[in-house]
């Protein structure tokens, strides 16, 4: 709730608490002269403290022959119960406007997921999960996390401050609706849990056929029980994990090269694909003019069953063919337009 108080009412909190240390060191010191040296720190104290707070107690320090006393004490009332009634409502207004700025929030953030389509749900992101988000806002798709736990989704937050979420339990149908399930192009289930993630993936299948999913799987021996639920790809962390350790013994400057084209901040390069839309009227590579792309490279054509590896100019591509590129997120949106205005 902290980080939704406005500056104002944290400076306000501050102030008035200050204000009131204050009153409550000065009346202690006044009443301990006032009461002279039979009056202890406690009693002082003990005298300012139920004053301020008009309990209604007798007398702690005798005022009786002490006319200034009792002008310090109206005082020391007036000022105390001032301070402490301003502190009181500082507080209140801190956990009401808190609580309603979340709620507001909240709200706006669910209006925009609202607006979501062809958009990626991620279904955990403590551990794998959060390495996919990082990889889907560097390529610049949209991606809405759902979790759990508010601290997980406040330590993805701090790196992509922008980031929609939905706070809730990804195996319920309700939470993953919320998140556009609907809608979305694709679901990640990267809870951890391999039952969970088999609920989700059952979950996202039944309410939306075509969203492809992909699920996080530690125990290999669950990985049939995920196809049958229709699962499109089983990922083991464990047999990447191997795969890469491989690959780093036996072809380290290539495992060098893909680190260092997926680390670059300012213009990432990935291999990515692209759909060739319906209503394309099939035409050579030539015609596509991919060699205007900048940092664009074009490695394979994917048609039905076939792979056409390092296609000539000449190849003609036609609609629901994928083209396997090299290139940086910008590109990549860039080309897509392309095609898509050219239907």
């Amino acid at each position: 709730m902290a980080s939704g108080v406005p500056r104002d009412l944290k400076r306000r909190l501050i102030l008035s608490a200050v204000m009131l240390a204050a009153i409550l060191a000065v009346g202690t010191a006044v009443y301990r002269v006032i009461g002279g040296a039979g009056t202890s720190l406690i009693d002082a104290f003990y005298m300012t403290f139920i004053t301020i707070a008009t309990i209604g107690y007798g007398e702690i320090v005798d005022l009786a022959h002490s006319p200034i006393g009792r002008v310090f004490t109206v005082l020391v009332s007036v000022a105390g119960i001032g301070t402490l009634t301003y502190l009181i409502m500082t507080l209140t207004a801190m956990f009401v406007e808190g609580h309603l700025n979340e709620v507001f929030r909240r709200r706006r953030m669910e209006k925009h997921i609202g607006d979501y389509r062809d958009h990626f749900i991620v279904c955990g992101v403590d551990g794998a999960g959060l390495h996919v988000v990082n990889e889907l806002q560097s390529t610049r798709r949209k991606v809405v996390v759902v979790d759990s736990d508010r601290a997980r989704i406040d330590k993805v937050r701090e790196r992509h401050v922008d980031l929609m979420f939905i706070e809730g339990d990804p195996t319920d149908d309700d939470t993953l609706l919320r998140a556009g399930l609907e809608r979305a192009q694709g679901v990640f289930a990267t809870t951890g849990d391999d039952n969970q993630n088999l609920v989700i993936a059952f979950t996202a299948r039944q309410l939306n056929p075509e969203a492809r999913v992909v699920v996080s799987c530690s125990d290999l021996r669950n990985t049939d029980k995920m196809k049958k639920v229709g699962v499109d790809a089983v990922v083991s962390p464990t047999y990447i994990g191997g795969l890469r350790m491989a690959s780093e013994m036996i072809r380290p400057t290539v495992v060098s090269f893909l680190d260092v084209m997926m680390s670059r901040r300012e213009e990432p390069l990935r291999v990515e694909e692209v759909t060739v839309p319906e209503g394309f009227a099939a035409r050579p590579l030539s015609e596509l003019q991919l060699t205007e792309y900048r940092q664009l490279l074009l490695l394979a054509v994917r048609r039905e069953d076939e792979w056409v590896y390092n296609p000539p100019r000449d190849s003609v591509v036609g609609p629901g063919e994928k083209l396997v590129i090299m290139t940086t997120p910008d590109e990549r949106q860039q080309l897509e337009r392309a095609l898509q205005s050219a239907v």
